[in-house]
């Protein structure tokens, strides 16, 4: 049996080496490393695979949160509501802004954001919600915009984890993860599900004027060459990039399916083992499993961590420290009674291997090793 990898980028870079290799030599004869004709088409061709109007592509997920805050122009002192349980990067933004963090707790069982704790959360000085579609499935995006249509607040989504997932609507209408608020973010840090070979990011938008004010941000606010209409930044996705994404944004859907076949294995292995959790899915959302992530009975997720460990399986802990906890944000006084569900799953959570290239040995091998551990 192969060596088991929480990600193996390896393997599927094999399965698609000729593909990927000879895009990214058309870009080095090319030359047009910064701004070349792989960027344009790559933005064209996820805006017709997300439905989309707009999409402009940045320089990683973080960036693209902080260029969609900025083409909002938020103020120091607006609050922002966001997950607790999440990637410091939602978070950090907000912080870096000069704008204010304000954390709520999530649903115990899928993990995402719930319409309940936001709203309760809402006060004269809150101007947004980005909602965290984490592991790979959509938070509740129609009661959300429900909420954000009411209180008049706009709605940026993370996407990061959720490349390719669809949410669907009381109505049945379907929509891509990211197409729903007034601006969606991502990520292809290259662990994603739509994943380049570096750093890259993106902005997805249905409005015109918003469009054309991120796209500006992201290159020194300008619009005509050396004339700045707004305050920006340089973030930008080059060339070489662009040219990987166009071929893995093929596969996307593929990707996502063999996702889907490693959770329901490690779903029907689990299923009857008493003192674990295995993952919920939504009834409105697709679930990609950017991560499949246990809630394992408390005393006993180290103990399986590391027993997995010994037996050369990697898992992981996402997140073993609340940013509610984090020193950097102490200055907010974040109380830890107001996030017993965030500060339950730190002490519970673990992820297993999670890629497009597991072989059924390699399954049979963690499943039955999780079965046979003795506490």
């Amino acid at each position: 049996m192969e060596s088991i990898k929480m990600v193996d980028l390896k393997g599927q870079y094999n399965k698609i080496k000729t593909e990927i290799d000879n895009a990214i030599a058309s870009v080095i004869e090319d030359t047009s490393f910064i701004k070349g004709e792989q960027v344009t088409l790559f933005e064209k061709e996820l805006a017709i695979y997300t439905g989309s109007k707009h999409v402009i592509t940045c320089g990683n997920g973080t960036d693209a949160l902080q260029i969609a805050m900025m083409a909002l122009e938020f103020k120091p002192g607006d609050e922002v509501i966001t997950a607790d349980f999440t990637f410091i990067a939602t978070a950090e933004v907000i912080a870096l802004m000069g704008l204010t963090p304000v954390l709520v707790d999530v649903d115990p069982e899928t993990f995402l954001i719930t319409p309940e704790s936001i709203e309760k959360a809402i006060t004269p000085r809150t101007k947004a919600i980005v909602p965290v579609h984490l592991f790979g499935q959509c938070a509740d995006m129609e009661a959300i915009m429900q909420i954000a249509h009411k209180h008049n607040l706009y709605v940026i989504e993370d996407l990061a984890q959720a490349n390719g997932s669809n949410f669907l609507f009381k109505n049945s209408e379907s929509k891509k993860a990211g197409t729903i608020g007034h601006i969606g973010c991502t990520s292809f840090f290259p662990s994603k599900n739509l994943g380049c070979f570096g750093d890259g990011g993106a902005l997805m938008t249905n409005d015109d004027e918003l469009a054309k004010k991120i796209r500006s941000i992201t290159n020194h606010g300008m619009t005509v060459r050396y004339y700045h209409d707004n305050i920006g930044i340089n973030s930008r996705l080059d060339t070489i990039q662009a040219a990987v994404l166009r071929v893995k944004l093929k596969y996307l859907d593929e990707y996502n399916e063999a996702r889907n076949i490693v959770a329901s294995y490690y779903d029907n292995a689990f299923v009857n083992i008493s003192w674990l959790k295995i993952p919920k899915r939504t009834d409105w959302s697709d679930h990609i499993f950017h991560q499949y992530t246990l809630v394992v009975e408390e005393n006993k997720r180290d103990m399986l961590q590391k027993y997995l460990q010994e037996k050369n399986i990697p898992c992981m802990i996402y997140y073993p420290v609340p940013i509610h906890r984090q020193k950097a944000y102490s200055q907010y006084g974040f109380k830890d009674d107001n996030f017993p569900v965030t500060e339950m799953l730190s002490g519970k959570v673990l992820s297993l291997p999670m890629h497009t290239e597991m072989t059924l040995e390699q399954l049979k091998y963690i499943t039955d090793c999780v079965n046979n551990i003795k506490f």
